[in-house]
C-alpha cells in the first residue's frame, strides 16, 4: 500500500498548530501508579527503560509493573540500543554489556517485536515537524523526538502504551497525537 501523505496531514493538520505547547504537569498524566490495579498491563519499553534497567537504576515500583507485564519492544528502540553498544570504546565492560543486550534480543519473542511501517514513519514526520517549528527545536532534539513518535505511534497503532522515563518529548507527542498513551515515571 503506498503511503498517504495528504490523508495524513488531514488527520494531523499541522498547518492549523501555530502555539507553542506546554507540557502538562505530572498529575495529568499517566502514572506508572495507574497500572497498580492491572493483573498484566501490556506495555511497550522504552529505550530508556532497557538502559535503566541494565544499570540497575530501574525504580522498583517500575522493576515489580515489569515483572506482571506481557512486555512488547520496538525496532526503534533495538537500532538506538545497537547504536549505543557500537558507540562505545572496546575496552573494559564492553563485552558484559555487549552480552546483556544480546541476550535481551535473544530473549524476545517475534510476537512482541513492533516496528514502523510507512505509514507511521509518515505520521511521526509530520508530528515532529510540526513540534519542532512550534517548540523550536533544533535539529538533535529533531532527530531524537523523531524516535520517539515511531515508537509512540507504533505502539499506539496496537493499542499499547509506552513505558518511558522521558515524560517531555512524550507529553509534547501526545498533545499532537491523542490517540497514544504512555506511561512516565522518575528515576
Amino acid at each position: 500500500m503506498t503511503p498517504d501523505l495528504r490523508a495524513s496531514l488531514r488527520r494531523r493538520k499541522p498547518e492549523k498548530r501555530r502555539a507553542r505547547l506546554v507540557k502538562r504537569s505530572p498529575a495529568m498524566l499517566e502514572s506508572i501508579e495507574d497500572l497498580a490495579a492491572q493483573p498484566q498491563p501490556a506495555l511497550l519499553l522504552d529505550t530508556n527503560v532497557y538502559i535503566l534497567n541494565a544499570s540497575g537504576r530501574l525504580p522498583d515500583r517500575v522493576a515489580a509493573c515489569l515483572d506482571r507485564a506481557r512486555l512488547f519492544h520496538c525496532t526503534v528502540c533495538l537500532s538506538e540500543l545497537a547504536a549505543g553498544i557500537a558507540n562505545l570504546p572496546p575496552g573494559q565492560g564492553w563485552s558484559a554489556i555487549r552480552d546483556h543486550y544480546a541476550a535481551v534480543f535473544e530473549s524476545i519473542p517475534a510476537a512482541r517485536l513492533l516496528g514502523p511501517d510507512a505509514g507511521i514513519w509518515i505520521e511521526s514526520g509530520l508530528v515532529v515537524g510540526t513540534l519542532a517549528r512550534l517548540q523550536d527545536f533544533q535539529r538533535t532534539q529533531r532527530k531524537e523526538c523523531l524516535n520517539d513518535a515511531l515508537i509512540y505511534l507504533t505502539a499506539a497503532r496496537a493499542g499499547i502504551p509506552v513505558l518511558t522515563a522521558d515524560r517531555g518529548d512524550y507529553d509534547l507527542i501526545q498533545q499532537l497525537a491523542p490517540e497514544g498513551r504512555f506511561i512516565a515515571f522518575q528515576v
